[in-house]
């Protein structure tokens, strides 16, 4: 995964391409980058973000919010391995319980999650891969194509299975070889749909989800602030 470039459309994303045969039912095992648990019972914490993580995060001091207003949490997950994992994000300080809250029901359903991983600096300035799959949080940028902050920026949006759950607008799919997922009434584990589990947990945080907007459709998305 993420070891063959995409050519780059004029507008900067990767040229979209059909689904490789391989993830047209995606189903990987998880590498584990923090130790999983070592139980089956839901574990999270949410405390002040280390200098370390913050070190390796998008975090700068341009971006919106500032550390201090963030949260590391760090929570149980379960992967398309039918096995406990620990996973990692940023989240706003105030979005941070109710992020927890919702991964919490989302363990209790064993609804399948591939990584999350706090995500880099180095990854925003790669080249586009178009086969990422990482549940996410902070990162600083902006909203896709504009210049105005994302809501993630402020940590106030999680991404769940990015490739599961893509983006469209227009011709633009993201990530751009999840063609095979924008078809939803193909529902295969991982998928976010219209009054399923996800979007039942992070409702009933108060949280908008993407993928019932008209245009884009942020499928993977799911915002406190409507962005």
């Amino acid at each position: 995964m993420g070891a063959h470039p995409l050519p780059r459309r004029p507008d900067g994303f990767g040229e979209i391409r059909p689904t490789p045969p391989e993830l047209v039912n995606r189903s990987l095992p998880t590498q584990d980058f923090l130790p999983p648990p070592s139980g089956t019972t839901y574990t999270s914490k949410i405390a002040d973000v280390p200098d370390a993580v913050l070190k390796r995060s998008t975090w700068q001091a341009a971006c919106p919010v500032s550390s201090a207003d963030l949260r590391y949490v760090t929570l149980s997950f379960w992967g398309f391995d039918h096995r406990t994992h620990t996973g990692e994000l940023l989240v706003n300080k105030d979005a941070a319980p109710g992020v927890v809250k919702a991964f919490g029901e989302l363990y209790a359903q064993q609804f399948p999650i591939e990584e999350m991983r706090i995500t880099s600096p180095a990854e925003l300035d790669a080249p586009p891969t178009g086969d990422g799959n990482d549940t996410s949080a902070f990162v600083c940028r902006p909203v896709r194509g504009q210049k105005n902050w994302s809501a993630h920026a402020y940590g106030l949006a999680v991404d769940v299975n990015p490739f599961c759950n893509p983006y469209t607008k227009d011709d633009l799919v993201l990530p751009e070889l999840a063609s095979a997922y924008v078809d939803r009434a193909n529902v295969r584990p991982g998928m976010v749909t219209a009054g399923g589990p996800v979007v039942r947990a992070f409702a009933a945080a108060g949280w908008q989800w993407g993928g019932a907007w008209m245009s884009p459709v942020d499928r993977m998305h799911f915002t406190a602030n409507g962005e």
